[in-house]
């Protein structure tokens, strides 16, 4: 029971890496928060937690709406009466297009969710962690933007991924005397249901030609990762298993991004 005792705040817990790492937290004693801007999943996923024996309360917000983000923590906070953790891992790919055909206003909605999302969830959520005492602060970035730029017209979720890896490292070291550690994790290819809310454009206008070896993954000869394989590093972080670990970009991708980095 790593998190025994711990609440953790979760994003994008409806689906896909998030509900993993909520369903696993909750496992390992922890209440937790499962936050999404889609009702209907995040009551399921509070549901099955309790199903199981675990503590858990769904939360309704657009991480990109500062009131609805602050309404959520403070929720969270009135109901178990502390806050431990935060996995910041709502995003989108949003629209992948060449630049002069990406719109500003895709632009901007990419940008909102994926980093104007993940400092409203760290700016309302940090001083619970700081009355704590110190606490764990995970973030999900990408091999994108970090280790692999060859992904054609996916110039504005690189950028966020990109950002959030250096948010992570500035902010290990502005809260690090809070003893609250903060670290990113970089998926590859997994398995999950982000390729739903992704719209891809003329990205062949874009594109640089580049040759693989077989198998894209090498550690799994191309199959992709499961979102239960990033849940389990996410505990990991997120326990005192990692306590001198901070200010770290993790990459959980098969060997993925160095083939093609």
């Amino acid at each position: 029971m790593d998190l025994n005792g711990k609440v953790a705040l979760i994003t994008g817990a409806g689906s896909g890496i998030g509900k993993a790492s909520a369903t696993l937290f909750a496992g390992a004693g922890a209440s937790v928060g499962v936050l999404s801007r889609t009702e209907s999943e995040v009551r399921k996923t509070a549901e099955e937690i309790a199903a199981a024996g675990g503590k858990a309360i769904p939360l309704v917000a657009d991480v990109s709406d500062s009131d609805a983000v602050k309404r959520a923590v403070d929720r969270l906070v009135q109901e178990y009466g502390r806050l431990d953790i935060v996995f910041a891992n709502a995003g989108i790919n949003g629209v992948w297009a060449p630049i002069d055909e990406l719109t500003p206003e895709e632009w901007d909605r990419t940008i909102n969710i994926n980093l104007r999302g993940t400092y409203l969830t760290l700016h309302h959520a940090v001083p619970h962690l700081k009355k704590a005492g110190g606490g764990s602060v995970l973030v999900t970035a990408s091999i994108n933007g970090t280790r692999v730029f060859s992904n054609a017209g996916a110039t504005a979720y690189s950028c966020t991924k990109a950002a959030q890896v250096a948010m992570v490292q500035m902010l290990a070291l502005e809260l690090a005397k809070h003893r609250i550690r903060v670290n990113a994790i970089c998926p590859g290819l997994i398995d999950t249901e982000i390729q739903d809310n992704t719209q891809s454009r003329n990205t062949e206008k874009a594109e640089e030609p580049a040759e693989y070896p077989n198998g894209e993954v090498p550690l799994t000869r191309g199959k992709a990762g499961s979102s239960a394989d990033v849940a389990e590093l996410a505990l990991f972080l997120a326990s005192d298993r990692s306590k001198h670990i901070t200010g770290t970009p993790v990459w959980i991708d098969g060997a993925e991004s160095l083939l093609i980095g």
